[in-house]
């Protein structure tokens, strides 16, 4: 059964960029041992940020891999990446394949329940390269995902399903934030893997 169909891919923005997704492309039963195996072989650690001079730590898990000891900083904080396992390898290709953009690394989260999420931002961070395509895996609790322009404030929403993929790419990080808005209706976890490219 071919589950994916290229017809089925749909830009969610209006303008200014390309949000794709293409929704489901993994079968239920691949999307939960896929969460299995991330959430017990990842190394996962509490992500840190520095705020006006103050060091925080989140109650979101965040683990950051590639295919050298590659540096990212954001939110005022570096972390060095770790070798791949696998199973990325494996979800490295299925992203190269279906979004034709070529990834270094990944940048995965881990979000308990809906107490977690993640305020606007862009991931427009100095080290990544410039427009370039980022493939974003779904596994665990489905979750709402919003896009609001940088200029017009216009909002775009999607629920995220288990085993799907979104790639955001073009000048969607020039023009648009992104958010995963807490939400108390949702009890089981949530792994989102990024996979990107530093320049």
């Amino acid at each position: 059964m071919d589950l994916f169909n290229s017809e089925r891919v749909v830009n969610l923005l209006p303008y200014d960029g390309f949000a794709d997704y293409y929704g489901k492309v993994f079968t239920a039963g691949e999307a939960s041992r896929y969460l299995d195996r991330l959430l017990t072989t990842i190394e996962w650690r509490n992500d840190e940020a520095i705020i006006y001079g103050k060091h925080i730590q989140t109650k979101r898990k965040v683990a950051w891999y590639g295919d050298r000891e590659y540096d990212y900083t954001y939110s005022n904080t570096t972390k060095r990446a770790l070798p791949w396992t696998d199973d990325l390898l494996l979800l490295k290709a299925k992203a190269e394949e279906l979004s034709g953009a070529r990834y270094n690394s990944c940048l995965l989260n881990l979000y308990q329940d809906g107490d977690e999420g993640m305020s606007w931002h862009s991931d427009s961070e100095k080290e990544l390269e410039k427009n370039g395509a980022i493939a974003s895996f779904s596994f665990g609790a489905e979750r709402r995902f919003q896009f609001k322009h940088k200029k017009t404030d216009q909002k775009v929403e999607i629920l995220l399903e288990t085993g799907s993929l979104l790639v955001m790419r073009g000048t969607c990080q020039t023009f648009w934030m992104h958010a995963l808005p807490k939400t108390k209706k949702v009890t089981r976890p949530r792994v989102n893997l990024t996979f990107r490219s530093i320049a």
